[in-house]
């Protein structure tokens, strides 16, 4: 069994989450399992994935459940299943994502320069009907957001060993042993924690073996931007600052 699983939390993601597992099927290096985390959903995620799995046997794919609501809690049961079935190095996407095609070759280039933490580099997706501008805004704003992360008082303090380095949810990896260590994926709700922030600074207080690879390369959904507008987007983003009554838009 390969030492490498990608962890994929997914909550009604039945129209979907096909394009992410093709992306995932596509890897130039098929060396690792898939867990999918079925978030309680409703729709037809979990037979949408499992039907998939028979038709590709490369990589293993399989399905756990959690029923408490969220992506920090999905995310984290996935990574400590891995871990209880013998992972050592432990990678996260979305199930709106779509990795590039040497996204875990890079991976493991990561590790074997020696980072326990890769953050990798999040591009809007192209084929969701979002325009041009907006997808350009997207990206200056994740620019922006990964400057002002090293000065933003919320990401400063003196336990820190080392700079903040924005570690979006769906494009990192980590070491099974920096993830036990670090505490794992704070257990809540999307809306009310940036978990993947928080699991980054856990880890700045450990070690400074940590970094971003822009060659790490994820596609990201803009479906937020689709039902929110770029403005409220960005504000839900920063802080939470927009706050819809219904945040999992599908």
């Amino acid at each position: 069994m390969s030492d490498l699983w990608v962890v994929i939390p997914a909550f009604n993601e039945e129209l979907g989450i096909g394009k992410t597992l093709d992306a995932i099927a596509a890897q130039q290096d098929t060396d690792f399992t898939v867990v999918v985390v079925d978030n309680n959903s409703t729709d037809g995620t979990v037979e949408v994935v499992r039907a998939f799995a028979a038709a590709h046997p490369v990589p293993r794919i399989v399905v756990i459940d959690e029923a408490l609501k969220g992506t920090g809690a999905a995310a984290d049961t996935g990574m400590r299943h891995a871990i209880s079935q013998g992972a050592t190095h432990l990678a996260r996407t979305d199930a709106d994502c779509l990795p590039a095609p040497d996204w875990t070759r890079r991976i493991r280039a990561g590790f074997d320069a020696g980072l326990r933490l890769v953050s990798g580099q999040l591009i809007p997706r192209t084929d969701e009907g979002v325009s041009w501008i907006d997808r350009t805004i997207i990206r200056v704003a994740l620019e922006v957001a990964s400057t002002f992360g090293k000065v933003r008082s919320g990401n400063r303090d003196p336990r820190y060993l080392g700079p903040y380095v924005m570690t979006p949810g769906c494009n990192m990896a980590i070491t099974a042993e920096l993830y036990g260590a670090a505490g794992g994926f704070p257990r809540t709700a999307i809306e009310d924690l940036h978990e993947d922030r928080a699991l980054a600074n856990a880890v700045r207080t450990i070690t400074t073996d940590y970094g971003l690879r822009r060659d790490v390369r994820v596609y990201g959904s803009n479906r937020r931007v689709r039902a929110w507008g770029i403005r409220k987007t960005l504000a839900w983003y920063a802080d939470h600052r927009y706050r819809p009554d219904i945040v999992d838009i599908r």
